[in-house]
């Protein structure tokens, strides 16, 4: 098992494009639906796949380009560790008195690392100042993975 991660800040009304935040469904719009609809099914067929923004379910971050990687750990300890430290990072920036606590990235790593370990993901999300959004990902990656999610872009 190995563990990807990603990392994404930006505006918060683009972070709300929920359309570009998950995969177009299977199946086109049936024959005869109205010009809009289809229109749109094509732009999230098209935009979803390279968009750049978080999706919605944390393991699509798989059906991302891999350059969209951060960093890729065969351990969840160095996996968590990223993450603390970019927690740690971002920490000054955000909005909450309490999620700038100098513990909380600790705590967070920790619980990340377990949560990885047994093959968990882990995804946060932090408002930075105004109007700026931060999310943060791990994916956890196994050959043995039948989940039907997007397949490891490193397998």
């Amino acid at each position: 098992m190995h563990h990807h991660g990603y990392l994404w800040v930006g505006p918060k009304p683009r972070f709300d494009q929920e359309a570009l935040r998950r995969p177009p469904h299977p199946e086109p719009p049936p024959a005869g639906s109205r010009p809009e609809l289809v229109q749109r099914y094509r732009e999230v067929a098209v935009e979803f796949p390279s968009c750049d923004l978080p999706p919605l379910e944390t393991r699509h971050w798989l059906s991302k380009p891999p350059g969209q990687v951060r960093g890729t750990w065969p351990d969840a300890r160095d996996a968590s560790g990223w993450l603390r430290d970019r927690v740690t990072e971002y920490a000054p920036r955000f909005m909450s008195d309490i999620q700038r606590d100098a513990l909380r990235p600790v705590a967070l790593a920790a619980s990340a690392e377990a949560r990885l370990s047994s093959g968990g993901d882990v995804s946060l999300g932090y408002y930075l100042e105004r109007p700026t959004f931060l999310s943060l990902a791990l994916v956890a990656c196994s050959s043995e993975d039948a989940s039907p999610a997007p397949p490891c872009p490193m397998l």
